[in-house]
């Protein structure tokens, strides 16, 4: 994969998430973007039964550590492969079989019922760019917009940053993202899925603040 930099598209002002993806979605489709296939990001939270403290649910690994919570997401673009990450901590790709693990290990690790947060929509090729726009969701209820743009050729953020910043500015205007926070350490470094699923668990914690969703009523 190269250098990919997700962020929160807003709805537009007097229309729907669903108009506001059409329109974005016609304004990639004028520059020439050609639609390849569709895929899917979602996210579940993981906490210990043992750890919780008013409506946010915690987990330590180790005793006197701060707690945190623990995402287990997928991506479609990565189909046999499931990531692990932890707030200010390391992401963690092993196989499918991860999801199995963590059932096993449910006198530990506790999923709250219903808590998955997910983004779908439509893949789109332009030159050297992938761009996903994709719709956030719980359950039924429809919170935001997700746009990912990648510059395939490019393995090291550094390298291409304001290229890519100049192609998201071309379909998503003043909305555009500033420099992801997990550019950070990266910028001579070679960029890898995790970063990218890095950027989505804050994309999803951040969509989940602004609608006031308690993490253990989340879907």
């Amino acid at each position: 994969m190269g250098v990919t930099c997700v962020s929160q598209m807003p709805i537009a002002e007097g229309k729907s998430v669903q108009q506001t993806v059409e329109i974005l979605t016609r304004k990639l489709e004028l520059l020439g973007a050609e639609k390849q296939g569709t895929f899917y990001v979602d996210c579940k939270t993981y906490h210990t039964a043992a750890a919780t403290m008013g409506n946010q649910v915690f987990f330590s690994t180790h005793q006197g550590q701060t707690a945190k919570l623990m995402y287990v997401m997928h991506n479609s673009e990565y189909p046999l492969s499931c990531f692990s990450l932890f707030e200010n901590g390391p992401c963690l790709k092993s196989d499918a079989n991860c999801d199995v693990l963590m059932v096993k290990l449910k006198g530990f690790f506790q999923n709250t019922k219903g808590n998955k947060i997910e983004s779908q929509g439509t893949r789109y090729q332009y030159c050297d760019f992938l761009v996903k726009v994709g719709t956030v969701t719980i359950g039924p209820s429809v919170l935001g917009i997700s746009v990912e743009a990648e510059y395939c050729p490019c393995v090291v953020a550094n390298d291409c940053w304001n290229l890519l910043m100049e192609f998201m500015q071309s379909f998503m205007g003043s909305h555009a993202p500033g420099i992801p926070s997990v550019f950070g350490n990266k910028h001579d470094s070679i960029y890898s899925p995790g970063d990218m699923m890095v950027q989505y668990m804050e994309l999803f914690n951040k969509i989940r603040k602004q609608q006031q969703v308690p993490t253990a009523g989340i879907r």
